[in-house]
């Protein structure tokens, strides 16, 4: 799964109140939508995940030798681009209130 830069570039990373009723109305269920928006957030997260280490993985040394260890500017610039996005569960929750998740009740 590969992640939409753009996408979550335009997620708010700041916290703010949400409309409750607003999330009821689309599932019926507030503890559904709850649901569908944690599940949602799992997968974001887990995708995040595999790409930065996918990236990291680049820079890693396979020997035991610590005094080869050194920085390297693109590896803490990759860190410091995820840190700076929005979490996982805000990333789901915009795209809920975007209607851009696809749910079904079994």
């Amino acid at each position: 799964m590969s992640l939409n830069k753009r996408a979550m570039a335009a997620v708010n990373p700041l916290i703010e109140t949400r409309d409750v009723v607003a999330m009821k109305e689309k599932t019926g269920n507030l503890y559904e939508s709850i649901a569908i928006v944690s599940k949602r957030a799992n997968q974001i997260a887990v995708a995040m995940k595999e790409d930065l280490h996918k990236k990291l993985d680049e820079f890693s040394s396979h020997t035991d030798n610590l005094e080869e260890i050194h920085e390297n500017k693109e590896q803490i610039e990759i860190s410091k681009m995820y840190e700076r996005m929005a979490n996982a569960p805000l990333q789901a929750l915009t795209e809920f209130n975007d209607d851009k998740i696809y749910y079904r009740k079994k």
